[in-house]
């Protein structure tokens, strides 16, 4: 059986703590998650983790493994070559907690900032299967936050007083593109969340778990709704002349 070499980030804080190194047997199907779960049995039971179903759809064991960011339950150690060193360590761009464990309540605080699904009151709701494929792809998001840890707005430049980061685009797009949404988020996109910070690098698409292209089919598509209604100049001489544009 073969072995493979964990550096394990440790302590409470990222500029005093270190990685330590150790040595796991690695067997068929193991992915990074089991490979903690066996530091945590066999050789150091203090080291800290967040986990839950195991099955990559929770996103609670987000980390940064070799650098990216990636759920420890869907990265096989047989991905990486035995001589290759495994280093895993806590989501750059939250708080650390303790070890590989982050908090990330702020993302949960920028939730309850977007307005609600918001259907008219005497709304049909009979609708077809076409209407709502749009949406469809954006309630794939399992909030691992790796788009949001990933995110150089938010990662390197810590605005996450202006920027509501991808996920929360992800959100908003989809209710907004939903065919029964009355409310107008547009706004609020511009003025609060940011989205004009975003230079559609795509790094967060290539780091989704739940394959959402979340660059092209939710942010494009918001910023053009944006300039839409902000920036175009024949929009706003049309909303001069006709008033404002409703959704």
């Amino acid at each position: 059986m073969r072995e493979a070499t964990l550096k394990v980030f440790r302590g409470t804080d990222y500029e005093t703590g270190e990685f330590k190194t150790y040595k796991v047997p690695v067997e068929d199907g193991m992915v990074v998650l089991d490979a903690i779960h066996y530091i945590q049995k066999e050789i150091d039971p203090d080291v800290a983790v967040r986990w839950n179903c195991k099955a990559a759809k929770c996103g609670s064991c987000s980390a940064e493994v070799n650098g990216k960011p990636a759920l420890m339950c869907k990265t096989r150690m047989d991905h990486f070559a035995s001589d290759t060193e495994i280093q895993v360590q806590p989501l750059k761009t939250f708080p650390l907690v303790k070890d590989l464990v982050t908090n990330v309540a702020w993302n949960y605080e920028v939730n309850k900032k977007i307005t609600p699904f918001t259907p008219a009151k005497d709304a049909d709701w009979t609708f077809f299967q076409e209407d709502i494929e749009r949406v469809q792809e954006f309630r794939k998001c399992i909030e691992c936050f790796l788009c949001q840890d990933v995110c150089h707005v938010l990662r390197d430049h810590n605005r996450k007083d202006a920027f509501i980061g991808p996920r929360f685009l992800v959100r908003t797009a989809g209710l907004e593109m939903h065919p029964l949404d009355k409310a107008n988020r547009i706004e609020s996109l511009k003025d609060h969340g940011g989205i004009g910070f975003c230079n559609i690098t795509k790094c967060c698409t290539e780091v989704c778990p739940e394959d959402i292209h979340i660059t092209d089919n939710a942010i494009i598509p918001l910023k053009e709704r944006v300039v839409d209604e902000f920036y175009d100049p024949v929009m706003m001489l049309l909303k001069k002349i006709f008033g404002k544009k409703q959704k």
